[in-house]
């Protein structure tokens, strides 16, 4: 019996290619050893331009959720006042890594499926005095929102130039353009699993000087989430302590990948595939959970009743071989999620647009076939 390959549409952890599996296939080295050193020197000079950096981006052995808790740790002192920007269950993280330590957090709230009003949230952030950071989500995975980053930079920076500006960017990088020094990112973090195309376990951290600076003289007690230890390391180009070797040789054809595609050709691919996919759903007539203005190069989520909802997600895996994601938190059983981030194509937004187009039909009695398909084309079309 033939059997088709099944399709990972989650936002995280995503599919990982061919050429990255074999390249964690390839054997182990020894991280104290030459080989290691090459390896990292290579990583070191083609990942910069993910993070849109000219520094070292450190790599833990780790989760995402480490990449979060080290800017935190990092960056900020006992009892100095920051703020978080909370529209999310991941910004939610962000506040509770936050709350665990003796800091002065104040929360700013951003109803769930809506982007950070820059007036509002100006007036908040000028109402409160010696703030040291902003912490914000560049993409909130849970709902699909983007915020303006570099706007956010830019009115953090108006406050004061010493604020730093934490981004996490762990449904982002890879999969949409950064430029720190322009978007006045002093930390930006992210995970492997997500639009870096590799299995969970590494994180990556990203400073520039101002932040390392700040890092440097920050007291708090830490020892394997102290990034000092991190960047020290790198001007051997190694890692203070045992490094997942096999991900960061996977890390290393990821990179080779982006360079053979053209990393501006990867963001347009993943454009392309958000507007393919809102313009299939539309045409089935889902809700989206997010505006135009503020929807993600990398998830996409839509709204419907419990009931339908859960059918399309149960019909999708048991008849199709697609898996995609729930709502979190609030929006547990009031949207769906689909990731199309690095190793996702336009050809698979097809796909599961063409099965949801049978599901639709069969569930609401309404025959939608071609529907989604040509309204995706289109889409496509007119991005070309």
């Amino acid at each position: 019996m033939y059997m088709e390959p099944n399709l990972l549409l989650t936002p995280g952890p995503t599919p990982i290619p061919p050429q990255v599996t074999r390249a964690m296939s390839d054997g182990m080295i020894g991280h104290r050893s030459s080989d290691f050193t090459s390896l990292m020197e290579n990583v070191q000079s083609n990942i910069k331009t993910l993070f849109g950096t000219e520094e070292p981006v450190a790599i833990l052995t780790s989760s995402g959720t480490s990449a979060l808790e080290t800017s935190m740790v990092n960056l900020v002192e006992p009892d100095e006042s920051i703020v978080v920007i909370v529209s999310g269950a991941f910004g939610e993280r962000f506040k509770s890594i936050a709350q665990t330590y003796p800091y002065d957090v104040h929360v700013y709230e951003v109803p769930w499926g809506e982007g950070v009003d820059l007036q509002s949230f100006k007036s908040f952030l000028y109402g409160k005095e010696n703030i040291k950071a902003v912490f914000s989500q560049a993409c909130e995975t849970s709902t699909a929102v983007v915020h303006p980053i570099h706007s956010l930079g830019e009115l953090v920076k108006n406050y004061n130039s010493d604020t730093l500006f934490i981004v996490d960017g762990v449904s982002a990088v890879g999969g949409m353009q950064f430029d720190m020094a322009r978007d006045s990112i002093d930390c930006l973090v992210t995970g492997s699993q997500k639009a870096l195309m590799l299995p969970p376990g590494i994180a990556f951290v990203a400073m520039n000087k101002q932040a390392r600076k700040r890092a440097s003289q920050n007291e708090i007690s830490r020892f394997y989430l102290d990034i000092n230890k991190y960047f020290k390391s790198l001007e051997e180009n190694s890692t203070p302590f045992t490094p997942a070797v096999s991900l960061i040789q996977g890390l290393d054809q990821v990179l080779e990948l982006y360079k053979e595609e053209g990393v501006e050709q990867v963001y347009d691919r993943h454009l392309k595939m958000r507007n393919m996919l809102r313009a299939g759903l539309k045409a089935l007539d889902f809700e989206l959970l997010v505006e135009d203005d503020h929807a993600s190069p990398t998830v996409t989520a839509f709204k419907s009743d419990e009931a339908e909802l859960s059918h399309i997600k149960d019909a999708l895996k048991k008849k199709y071989g697609i898996t995609i994601a729930g709502g979190q938190k609030q929006l547990k059983g009031k949207i769906l999620r689909i990731g199309h981030m690095g190793y996702m194509f336009p050809k698979d937004m097809l796909t599961v647009l063409s099965a949801l187009e049978a599901i639709t039909s069969d569930y609401r009695g309404k025959k939608y076939y071609g529907s989604a398909l040509t309204a995706a084309q289109e889409a496509y079309y007119e991005s070309i």
